[in-house]
């Protein structure tokens, strides 16, 4: 575990994340909010800034965290001449995705991208699905990603953790929480998420294995509404 924690402190992985261009499915997302400064939302997971500066370039009311020192002083840093100094260290917070320091209902928009799937296990994946849609307001969105079983970062593939939901072994830095689009849109609806489009798979080739995401856009409230 704290190998896994270490590696997220490290300049270069801080400057790599930081490096990337914001989401393109939240650059189409934003198109649906007329007056962004009335919506509330939270980069949870926000590693290097790249959404949360984005949203804070396009006046949303931004808030973010990370579980990673590092990765929140980059994102304080990028977004303080954007909201000053003062507001930056307010907004951008030192949190851990199973106990998210926000109120219950308070933001209108959670964006969660690769995130959940650094659980170490069901019960933490669950603990950081039942907080997300905690801070989320009825009928508020959740834009989401994560790793599925067919992701193999190293070439070598996964081993499934035997009588542990959805848990594998494989990944550069340990365990994983991975989930198939249906399984997942199943789990959150357990949450009071429901698929607003249909969750997709998006795969990336490497140059050893291969990137698989689902990709999701959920709304808090009841299936159909």
């Amino acid at each position: 575990m704290q190998d896994m924690d270490d590696h997220w402190e490290q300049a270069d992985v801080v400057q790599r994340f930081a490096g990337r261009e914001p989401d393109h499915r939240l650059r189409e997302l934003v198109e649906d909010y007329p007056d962004p400064t009335q919506v509330r939302v939270l980069d949870a997971g926000c590693a290097g800034g790249r959404n949360t500066v984005f949203l804070a370039e396009g006046d949303f009311d931004v808030y973010a965290m990370d579980g990673s020192e590092a990765m929140v002083a980059e994102t304080r840093r990028r977004t303080a001449p954007l909201l000053g100094q003062d507001e930056a260290r307010r907004r951008v917070q030192v949190g851990l995705m199973t106990t998210l320091p926000y109120d219950d209902e308070s933001f209108d928009l959670v964006v969660s991208l690769g995130l959940l799937h650094n659980a170490r296990g069901w019960e933490e994946w669950k603990q950081a699905a039942a907080e997300t849609s905690r801070v989320l307001s009825n009928g508020g969105r959740l834009l989401f990603s994560q790793f599925t079983p067919r992701t193999d970062l190293t070439g070598e593939g996964l081993r499934r953790i035997p009588d542990e939901p959805y848990l594998y072994d494989g990944f550069p830095r340990g365990l994983a929480v991975l989930l198939e689009p249906d399984d997942l849109d199943r789990e959150m609806a357990a949450f009071g998420l429901h698929p607003e489009i249909p969750t997709d798979v998006g795969v990336t080739k490497k140059e050893k294995g291969q990137r698989v995401s689902a990709n999701a856009l959920y709304r808090k409230g009841d299936a159909g509404t």
